[in-house]
């Protein structure tokens, strides 16, 4: 899983709200990326499952990085971006994300999502 925050705090809070664990049976490895650039060269490096994005990243928020992935890369993970008002939803849907998660990061509300995102993508089987 990728984090994408131009600021260390936010990528923290992201990290401490999914968790290791997000699902008993799932375990997550955390990547992080400061900008554009980096989060760019590290999708066409590594096989990453999910992005999870600040939407209010600068110079390039979340919601920009998400449009841009959908529309440059033929293979782009699930996007995940997380914003400041449950209002901006739409906007993020337009930005071609997968889900949204609103600041501040509920960890119950964020394990839950990032589970079912990547049990979507088929990056792990749930057992029952």
């Amino acid at each position: 899983m990728l984090l994408y925050s131009d600021r260390p705090e936010v990528r923290e809070r992201m990290r401490s709200a999914i968790g290791h664990r997000p699902a008993a049976d799932l375990q997550v490895q955390f990547m992080e990326a400061a900008s554009y650039d980096e989060c760019v060269r590290l999708v066409d490096t590594y096989e990453i499952d999910l992005l999870l994005l600040d939407g209010e990243a600068q110079p390039a928020g979340g919601m920009g990085v998400a449009r841009q992935l959908r529309d440059e890369l033929d293979d782009v993970p699930l996007i995940c971006v997380v914003i400041a008002r449950a209002a901006d939803r739409w906007l993020a849907a337009y930005c071609k994300a997968d889900a949204t998660l609103v600041h501040p990061l509920d960890p119950f509300t964020t394990g839950q999502t990032v589970a079912a995102l990547l049990y979507q993508r088929g990056a792990v089987t749930p057992t029952r």
